[in-house]
């Protein structure tokens, strides 16, 4: 396929698709040569296992460096017999699709396999032909990005497979967002092979290198828990057929049905463009350019609407993860300046070694200052984890702001659907803070609406949310696509709601078609607006925004383990004991006058008392009951600890030890 305007750049078999993205490239051919190596081993007398390797090509794997081989061997019609048996519903996570893709960490088998990974693809491609209801003469598209994680470039080639074997065309963008994803089921533009009907995002946020999993998205939004449930039951179903015919000839089907574009350039390109209609009057230029053309102050006025961000000094930290486009085509064309910038380039390896036993020193010492707990499955990206939620994380973006005396720094995660800032001061906007300014900045577009948020924000957000700002606060579930559709149900039904956010830095706009995105959130709209207007002093418009925020002096948050082995659970789930350690505190918060139950609580026991609150509930997945405490003084927190002790002691497979610790400081 002929370069058009730079933006198609190839359309060639899976077999190469490292080519589009040389930072994998090396990787993936060696995670290849593994899995040969492996087959090589297997093979005795003239039997083959599922290998996708003929006899002959066999004899030249171990000389094979340059390129990816394929099977032609004969075909069979019986089932593959080395696949290995696989509960696909345990990959459920909620809305996503979680599993190990890579193997090496002890007690952690695979389970995110190639073929595993291309029978998900293609019950997603069958799922999404009957929410479609198209016709058998109708041909779909659906678009596949990663980050970057080792195990991407092969999963990227097993889910093409499958999209392929059901007939439909396959897009790959290679490294992408998120957030970049959904938005190729919307953006119109046929350069760019766009809009697609349904796409699919290679991601595990900030786990550990060796998982991976899948985000899905159609044009009205990512796929809910029931979706995902039906896709893996249906994917159960295609892998349990698998043949070593039907492999083969998705395979064949995969090496003409895919494109790869450059979409991370629109995507990019359209998130200046809104930066650029925040700051204003970018509509008056283009009506009087020719009248005012003459005029030496309006040329300085064109580049100031071009450059809403001239002069901010801006650093990111993309953590080695999607994020690092934001510096070099986002902001330097709003003219900002990102020097300082860092961890940037796109790295899902893990650190299997220590240079210096120094090194390792300094890295479990910051843990113990930072009073987080060091990776146990060494599974951390190069620098640190890309989690703004991570006081390693946030402490690495914090001082890269002071040490490059900037304006502001941006932190994103993994995938960049979740982002925090730091001011120029080093103050922090995530969490609670960041939920503040947001809230902010909506309610002053939008006066008295709405904001969504999940159930371990603060009283002292509530407070400035409702009494300083005007608005309503209306706390909900964990989990962001549960905030997220809530704000969407919330509007259906009449109340007004323009932001639904959680505290791990998911956010959402309802004027960004309620998607949760760490880029666009990021607050250059407003810097753009107030730079427009007049206004100076760099971050300090965002900081001034929330400075009447109530922050709890101590705030903290346990995870009480459910042991589901204990005697007392009788053969029962964990979920029942959680509910009926829950229902048991309930009933003891009622006869303690000092302590008083929220009257509105949609979920766990929220709990207010002695100047704070505590919330404790039960994991949606895990069997763990997260308990979050927040209290003027750590005297204060104690107590509220001390009246949850006295509640839940008495169940025996409950292990409280953190909390015991931390009420005995």
């Amino acid at each position: 396929m002929a370069v058009m305007m730079g933006k198609i750049v190839q359309n060639l078999p899976s077999a190469y698709s490292c080519q589009q993205n040389r930072q994998f490239c090396t990787l993936y051919q060696r995670d290849r040569c593994v899995q040969y190596k492996h087959n090589l081993l297997l093979f005795q007398g003239r039997k083959l296992p599922w290998t996708r390797i003929s006899t002959m090509q066999l004899r030249n794997v171990s000389n094979n460096k340059q390129r990816v081989v394929y099977c032609n061997a004969a075909l069979s019609t019986t089932a593959v017999p080395s696949l290995e048996k696989v509960d696909f519903l345990k990959l459920q996570n909620g809305s996503d699709i979680r599993g190990v893709a890579v193997d090496g960490v002890a007690g952690e088998p695979l389970n995110l396999t190639e073929p595993v990974t291309q029978a998900i693809a293609a019950a997603f491609a069958a799922w999404l032909l009957d929410k479609k209801k198209a016709d058998s003469s109708t041909r779909l598209k659906i678009s596949i990005g990663h980050d970057s994680r080792i195990s991407a470039q092969k999963l990227q080639d097993a889910a093409s497979r499958g999209i392929a074997s059901v007939g439909f065309d396959v897009v790959q963008y290679g490294l992408a967002s998120t957030p970049a994803m959904f938005n190729s089921t919307l953006t119109k533009n046929e350069d760019f092979l766009c809009p697609v009907d349904g796409a699919i995002m290679i991601t595990a946020s900030h786990l550990p290198y060796n998982r991976n999993g899948f985000k899905f998205f159609t044009n009205e939004g990512g796929l809910g828990k029931p979706d995902i449930k039906d896709i893996l039951e249906r994917a159960a179903n295609i892998y349990n057929g698998f043949t070593p015919e039907s492999l083969e000839e998705a395979e064949r089907k995969a090496s003409s049905s895919i494109t790869k574009v450059d979409y991370m350039a629109i995507y990019a390109s359209n998130l200046v463009t809104a930066v650029r209609k925040a700051s204003g009057n970018i509509g008056i230029c283009e009506d009087y350019f020719f009248f005012l053309f003459s005029h030496a102050y309006f040329l300085t006025w064109i580049w100031i609407t071009e450059k809403p961000l001239e002069g901010f000094h801006i650093v990111v930290d993309a953590g080695n993860g999607a994020g690092g486009f934001f510096a070099g085509n986002v902001l330097e064309p709003l003219g900002a300046i990102t020097t300082g910038s860092q961890f940037l380039e796109p790295d899902g390896n893990k650190v299997t070694e220590w240079k210096t036993n120094l090194s390792k020193f300094l890295y479990l010492t910051n843990c113990y200052l930072s009073k987080s707990k060091p990776d146990q499955f060494s599974g951390l990206f190069p620098n640190h984890i890309p989690n703004p939620e991570d006081k390693a994380a946030m402490k690495a973006i914090t001082q890269a702001v002071l040490d490059n005396k900037a304006d502001l720094g941006i932190i994103f995660d993994t995938d960049v659907d979740r982002s925090a800032a730091v001011d120029s001061t080093g103050r922090e906007f995530n969490r609670n803070r960041l939920i503040a300014l947001m809230s902010a900045i909506v309610l002053e577009e939008h006066p008295g609406t709405t904001i969504v948020t999940d159930s371990v924000t603060s009283d002292g957000l509530t407070i400035f949310i409702e009494k300083k700002l005007g608005g309503k606060h209306h706390r909900f579930k964990r989990g962001y696509k549960n905030v997220i559709d809530e704000g969407i149900r919330l509007n259906s039904v009449g109340e007004e709601s323009h932001l639904a956010i959680e505290t791990s830095g998911h956010g959402a706009l309802k004027e960004n078609h309620w998607l949760d995105d760490g880029a666009y959130l990021m607050l250059l709209n407003k810097l753009a607006s107030a730079r427009a207007s007049g206004q100076t002093g760099g971050s300090k418009v965002l900081t001034d925004l929330v400075e009447e925020l109530q922050e709890p002096g101590v705030a903290v948050e346990l995870r009480l383990k459910i042991d589901q082995n204990h005697a007392d659970l009788k053969g029962g789930s964990f979920q029942d004991y959680g509910n009926a350690v829950l229902k048991h505190l309930t009933n003891k918060i009622e006869s303690d006058p000092k302590l008083e139950k929220a009257p509105v609580n949609h979920e766990g026991v929220r709990v207010s008392g002695y100047g704070g609150w505590f919330l404790l509930r039960l994991s949606l997945h895990d069997p763990v009951l997260p308990l979050n405490i927040e209290a003027p003084s750590n005297e204060d927190a104690i107590k509220l600890g001390l009246a949850v002790v006295a509640a839940v002691n008495e169940f025996s497979a409950l292990d409280i030890s953190a909390l015991t610790k931390f009420v005995q400081k």
